[in-house]
């Protein structure tokens, strides 16, 4: 990246980070078990609900319990359950239609980042009737009062129940955007591990470790204030001493109560401390093929790490202290040698390749420019990097033929 490019990349990042403090963040309100949905929304006067969920999770009789409570209770309850792992525009717009047409209060997103994704921009389709998806993403565009928000991740990964985004794929053009902006933080979460249980180990892998992608890039971006390096610190530690724990044993209500919190707490710090050309390029990468965005971090992270190199050595020896798997006493280099390893270990533990399947040649140089095109100049990444040099990870994690 040249060096214009380059300042006028910090100066952006240098603006937003001086406006942090003054923006309206605001975490949600927390609760424990799905039933108390049901007083909540009673308490709001909100007597039908659309809920937003994907095929699996409705059929498998997961989301059963909610319905059957709000239903005893005379709340009724609007279902959506044909959300993609990559929710698209044609979802966003269905459900933003049941919505309309039941007459809906509010929303419950229930599920996985997708699931909240979806029930995000949903909101703001409602907020914002004349609008395209289009023209409401990118960066402070969605500013109206959504409507009333719950969601319950049934995913210990995204951390969408906090954050400031929604990721929608557009599969004409195969690209993936982003919806950023305060208004889209849920009012409120339900924090349950019981609704996690049926998560499959694969996807508690990946999902866990998109988790911890977050911590990681929240932790060395140029951002962060003592707040985010405290929760990403704390993130990081109970994804270390929880994640193969709760997919070795699903049910284990600790390791999956832990792995809730540490998405919470990973989502706060990059929802303030943004993430960096890890998520862009796993992005890129779902918009082009549908690869599920946790499976893409988590195979990115460690190649990503190590291109950084020694400008994040001493944040990567933080984690790696807070990880348990370094000392004070170990160098800056071999500490943060020993996190990237241990990144690769648990993912070959849990079954996560070392290469993405299907990754074309031919693709790499579109996918590299939408990568550049998310990450600069919003992400304040440790080292800048522009589209040219993207295409490296692309062909680090592609399998070969």
């Amino acid at each position: 990246m040249n060096i214009f490019s380059k300042t006028f990349c910090r100066i952006y990042q240098g603006a937003f980070r001086i406006a942090m403090p003054l923006l309206p963040y605001r975490k949600p309100l927390i609760f424990t078990n799905v039933k108390e949905c049901v007083p909540l929304f009673q308490k709001l006067n909100l007597n039908k609900i659309l809920l937003v969920t994907d095929s699996f999770l409705r059929t498998s009789g997961i989301t059963k319990a909610l319905e059957d409570f709000m239903s005893q209770n005379k709340i009724e309850c609007i279902g959506y359950d044909k959300t993609n792992p990559n929710p698209t525009v044609k979802n966003v717009n269905e459900a933003k239609q049941l919505y309309i047409e039941n007459n809906c209060q509010g929303i419950i997103a229930f599920g996985g980042g997708s699931s909240m994704d979806c029930a995000k921009a949903t909101g703001a389709c409602i907020a914002y009737p004349k609008k395209t998806l289009e023209q409401m993403k990118g960066l402070l565009k969605v500013w109206k009062k959504l409507p009333p928000l719950v969601a319950i991740p049934t995913t210990a990964g995204t951390g969408s129940e906090v954050t400031v985004t929604a990721v929608i794929t557009n599969p004409e053009i195969k690209h993936k955007y982003t919806m950023n902006n305060f208004t889209m933080i849920p009012y409120y979460a339900v924090l349950d591990p019981e609704v996690t249980y049926s998560l499959p180990p694969s996807l508690t892998a990946t999902t866990g470790m998109d988790a911890l992608t977050h911590a990681v890039e929240a932790y060395i971006g140029n951002s962060t204030t003592k707040e985010t390096r405290a929760l990403a610190l704390d993130a990081t530690k109970l994804i270390f001493e929880n994640i193969q724990t709760a997919y070795n044993d699903g049910k284990n209500q600790k390791a999956r109560a832990c792995m809730l919190k540490a998405a919470y707490k990973a989502g706060i710090a990059f929802s303030k401390s943004y993430v960096g050309y890890i998520h862009a390029v796993a992005h890129s990468l779902g918009g082009q093929y549908n690869i599920p965005h946790g499976l893409a971090n988590s195979v990115l992270m460690p190649y990503v790490l190590e291109t950084y190199g020694k400008c994040i050595h001493k944040k990567l020896k933080d984690l790696a202290i807070a990880a348990g798997i370094a000392m004070e006493s170990d160098s800056k280099e071999e500490a943060a040698n020993n996190f990237i390893r241990a990144i690769r270990q648990m993912n070959k533990e849990m079954g996560i390749p070392e290469k993405l399947q299907g990754i074309k040649a031919d693709d790499i140089k579109i996918m590299a420019k939408h990568a550049a095109q998310e990450a600069n100049p919003l992400y304040p990444v440790p080292k800048l990097m522009n589209a040219k040099q993207l295409e490296k990870f692309y062909y680090d994690v592609m399998e070969e033929n």
